[in-house]
């Protein structure tokens, strides 16, 4: 299992609309075999992002970044966001998620 991480810098005056965009798009890492996927946006200054995604394969990234639905939402938006886009990968070597929220400290 890989973790693919993609940093994204809007260009200014446009991070809201690249949000819009955008997030369709890393949705669909799902439908090319990612077990999770996550779009997140800075508080401040709003023009970062990070887009993350599980994939059992570098393999089934590719496919997802290289796809056509990808590649034209790419061209779409382009102007929206700064170039390059280097995507990042990791090894997943644990990973967890708390089903409920832990109790606030000793009662």
């Amino acid at each position: 299992m890989i973790l693919v991480r993609i940093p994204w810098a809007a260009n200014p005056w446009r991070g809201d609309k690249f949000a819009e965009g955008w997030a369709p798009a890393a949705e669909l890492a799902l439908d090319f075999g990612a077990t999770s996927w996550a779009f997140y946006r800075a508080l401040e200054g709003r023009l970062d992002f990070i887009q993350e995604a599980t994939f059992p394969s570098k393999a089934h990234f590719e496919r997802y970044w290289y796809s056509e639905a990808i590649g034209e939402r790419r061209v779409e938006l382009q102007g929206y966001f700064q170039v390059p886009v280097l995507p990042e990968f990791y090894e997943v070597v644990g990973e967890g998620r708390a089903l409920s929220l832990a109790p606030e400290g000793p009662s």
